[in-house]
């Protein structure tokens, strides 16, 4: 049975490190928002059927990626642009990704060159058919690169999943919600602080006080001179035989 490979961190920096040097296409492009309301520009590497994506182009660590197995790339018709960003948005050329996986958003990429937009057009469709095509006589060599491949993938997919685990996560100890549980608990813990010493409190007012009272209360009292003095007469008063 083949036991299964965990992806770290240092997996994916280095893959992303070697699709910024010997990357098919490298360069920046405009990335739509998860909220559909700004364009972000990033830096783009594509290494086989691996889309990466920086901050910049110094930058050392990927933003993230995206696995393009199975994806259709496309020209995407230019939005309709306002009054006042008419001419801007007519110089620029969109395109979009769309993936088979369920619930994953498409993206959406621009570029103000139509040659640099559909040169990366190509070099997407063509990394994406080439993991995917199967030639009649496959050479060894081939076969071992496409099980790489399928291995970085299925890598891939788990590093995916626990970054975007780990955003949730994140994103839920920023929000509202948890802040108000955070004050909650600290007011809880401060009341058990505050009754732990109370009854250290009272453990020390039984022991020094209540429990001494209740002994001197519990004694028997010594007798009183008159009852000495009528017990002495009594005696006195028997017959002597």
């Amino acid at each position: 049975m083949q036991k299964g490979t965990r992806l770290n961190d240092g997996h994916v920096t280095y893959l992303a490190l070697l699709a910024k040097k010997d990357g098919t296409r490298r360069g920046c492009l405009c990335k739509k928002s998860s909220d559909n309301t700004k364009w972000h520009a990033k830096w783009f590497a594509l290494l086989q059927n691996m889309l990466f994506y920086f901050e910049n182009d110094s930058s050392s660590r990927p933003s993230g990626l995206y696995l393009l197995e199975g994806s259709v790339c496309d020209r995407a018709p230019s939005p309709k642009p306002s009054v006042s960003a008419k001419d801007c948005l007519e110089k620029q050329y969109y395109f979009t990704v769309m993936f088979n996986h369920d619930h994953q958003k498409a993206l959406e990429l621009r570029t103000e060159d139509a040659k640099d937009c559909d040169e990366w057009i190509s070099g997407l469709l063509k990394d994406n058919e080439k993991i995917h095509s199967t030639p009649e006589v496959p050479a060894s060599n081939d076969e071992t690169e496409l099980k790489k491949i399928k291995m970085v993938q299925s890598f891939l997919r788990g590093w995916i999943c626990r970054r975007k685990w780990k955003s949730i996560i994140q994103d839920y100890i920023r929000s509202p919600h948890a802040e108000s549980m955070r004050k909650r608990n600290q007011v809880v813990f401060s009341m058990l602080d505050s009754e732990a010493e109370y009854v250290q409190q009272l453990h020390i007012l039984v022991n020094n006080f209540l429990r001494p009272l209740r002994m001197a209360a519990s004694s028997k009292k010594p007798p009183s001179p008159t009852m000495m003095s009528a017990a002495s007469s009594s005696t006195g008063n028997q017959p002597r035989y």
